[in-house]
């Protein structure tokens, strides 16, 4: 079970001034918890907190940090189960996909409590002419100070992890928003953040309304913006002012199916069911387009669409629960109206289609027109569209044929056709022989184009929360 009521953390403290937040139970629609909601002086106190402690959290020695991450690691363990039903109730999300992001939390964690103690410089031959002999040059990365972190609903505990996991292995406070969709997850990790001697000030998790919202992105106290989210993120970028900024902002990512994966169809076919319906689609990297070639596409598309109409939808609670609800009906009503105006343009529908509140049946699509929004934008939802190709350059070619690039993925069994695939795929990741959604949370991820801008996987969000200071010594 919930808590009944949830704070917010200012500067390391739980705090109930209210519970105008009410979290719904995205299955059934009932209040499931509330929460507090943090007004313009809780969020101007957590930034004056936050930039406080910009030097405190800088002197925190690395093994310190790292001892916080651990603890981090071993009370997510012990509350294991009530983490991942807290997804399943804020996020809707299957039970096996709740304890999977658990699973990934954990490793989030892990991976940043070990480069916490890796933060290494770098020794400089500077000698490169006769004017700069007896000179040597050192530098070491430094903490950029008070960070600002916005998450989005679909993954409301490793989204979070990723900003919030880096930043204390580098030593900056931050100031959180999560979604006010599924704030569950960001303030339980918030409370066990408070268990620990980070210094006074170090973290904030403050749901808000977004008509609180703009100092987290236009306060100069804040030195990093990163935001994970829709394409509002380039707004957000313009009003960042002098401050670095970091967005992953989603895709409609491509899957190509290779002309020699005859005999690994069924291998192929259940990856891409996973890549395009898991969690119901709401995934950045989810599998929205899928192009087979020619000699297979007949088969790919029967075989597909069988699996497809086998999934099974209902409640997130249940374990054998394949497909739970998306994220609230106004998303269900956008993606049906997508399929409509698809159809209307041509598009065949294969399966699906149909809607019941929240709950969207798993959707399969062909012949959609280039221009169609279920096949231009991002659908992030349980709908995916086939389409055939003759040349491997003709399918590359569909795939960059999209403003989006965050990550695409290839199966065959040719080593040159994966080389031209990474070198030619507009995007910030090739996935060979696996789907688009394939993520592993050490590896660089971010997009190129709407995409985003910079990448996270705890070293490199390390890099962006650090600055390279240079000393001269004569």
């Amino acid at each position: 079970m919930l808590a009944k009521t949830y704070p917010y953390f200012l500067a390391n403290h739980a705090h109930q001034p209210n519970t105008e937040l009410a979290v719904l139970d995205k299955y059934s629609g009932a209040v499931a918890t509330r929460v507090a909601l943090a007004d313009a002086e809780a969020i101007e106190r957590a930034i004056a907190a936050a930039a406080a402690a910009a030097r405190p959290m800088r002197q925190l020695p690395p093994y310190a940090r790292q001892a916080v991450l651990e603890h981090c690691m071993a009370r997510f363990r012990e509350r294991f189960d009530e983490l991942a039903l807290a997804l399943c109730v804020e996020a809707g999300k299957p039970i096996k996909d709740a304890e999977g992001e658990v699973t990934r939390l954990i490793d989030t964690f892990r991976v940043a409590a070990e480069e916490a103690v890796r933060l290494d410089g770098e020794v400089l031959n500077l000698e490169i002419s006769k004017r700069a002999e007896g000179y040597r040059g050192f530098v070491q990365r430094v903490p950029i100070g008070a960070c600002s972190f916005i998450t989005p609903f679909n993954f409301p505990l490793n989204l979070v992890a990723h900003k919030v996991a880096p930043a204390i292995a580098t030593g900056c406070p931050f100031v959180l928003k999560p979604s006010e969709k599924t704030p569950i997850g960001a303030l339980i990790i918030g409370e066990i953040l408070a268990e620990t001697d980070l210094p006074e000030g170090a973290f904030s998790v403050l749901p808000c309304r977004i008509e609180d919202a703009d100092p987290f992105v236009s306060d100069e106290r804040l030195k990093l913006l990163s935001f994970t989210g829709g394409q509002i993120g380039w707004d957000l970028k313009a009003k960042a002012g002098r401050k670095k900024v970091v967005l992953e902002l989603g895709g409609n990512a491509a899957c190509i199916v290779d002309a020699d994966q005859r005999g690994m169809l069924e291998h192929v076919i259940e990856r891409l069911i996973f890549g395009a319906y898991y969690q119901s689609g709401q995934s950045c990297i989810k599998v929205q387009r899928v192009f087979a070639h020619v000699s297979l596409y007949e088969e790919l598309r029967e075989r597909f669409v069988a699996a497809t109409r086998a999934l099974k939808a209902g409640d997130p609670k249940q374990r054998d629960t394949f497909l739970g609800p998306v994220i609230d009906e106004a998303s269900a009503k956008r993606l049906e109206q997508w399929v409509a105006e698809a159809r209307q343009a041509g598009a065949k529908l294969l399966c699906g289609g149909g809607r019941d509140g929240n709950m969207l049946e798993a959707t399969v699509l062909e012949e959609v027109p280039g221009d169609a929004k279920i096949n231009a934008l991002e659908a992030f939802g349980p709908v995916t569209v086939l389409a055939k190709f003759e040349t491997l350059d003709e399918a590359i070619a569909a795939v960059n044929a999209s403003d989006y690039g965050l990550q695409a993925g290839i199966f065959t069994n040719d080593l040159a056709h994966a080389m031209r695939a990474w070198d030619e795929i507009e995007a910030g990741g090739v996935i060979v022989n696996d789907v688009p959604s394939f993520r592993v949370d050490n590896m660089p991820y971010g997009g190129v184009k709407r995409s985003g801008l910079g990448r996270e996987g705890i070293r490199y969000a390390i890099e962006d929360m650090t600055e390279r200071r240079l000393m001269v010594l004569r």
